[in-house]
């Protein structure tokens, strides 16, 4: 019996004036959380009443193996000692390139990069990391 091949998904990451920021096989911190504020009512034994309260929103964090390419790096770059808040797009996609949903997100700048950490004859992939602060989700 043969093993079906593995289908890849992708991130594809877009930043204006710099285009295609590139692909990625992995993205965490697509995330909305809203505190939660508890106020007790004087005089109210029964229950507490549970208000929302600010909303926050994680950095995004994405992952790929090692490229040669530096649009990364030049973003980043660009962005070491002012921040250049764009918005940012992140397409979530199959391995046949069909969209599936776009998160969009306000005021966006890289805020860590890791390259690779590997030894030599290891037989893992070289990853990087590209980490984005942001004000949140755009269009909801």
């Amino acid at each position: 019996m043969s093993k079906m091949p593995t289908a890849v998904n992708l991130f594809v990451v877009k930043v204006p004036d710099i285009d295609t920021i590139g692909l990625f096989t992995r993205c965490s911190g697509l995330e909305i959380r809203v505190d939660v504020l508890e106020y007790a009512e004087g005089g109210n034994n029964e229950f507490v009443h549970q208000l929302p309260g600010q909303v926050s929103y994680p950095n995004l964090i994405l992952e790929r193996g090692l490229t040669n390419e530096d649009a990364v790096l030049q973003w980043f770059n660009a962005t070491r000692t002012q921040a250049q808040l764009k918005e940012v797009t992140v397409t979530f996609q199959t391995h046949t390139q069909q969209p599936i949903r776009t998160f969009t997100f306000g005021d966006a700048f890289p805020v860590r990069w890791t390259g690779p950490s590997s030894q030599a004859g290891a037989s893992t992939i070289a990853l990087e990391t590209l980490e984005i602060a942001h004000s949140g989700l755009k269009g909801m």
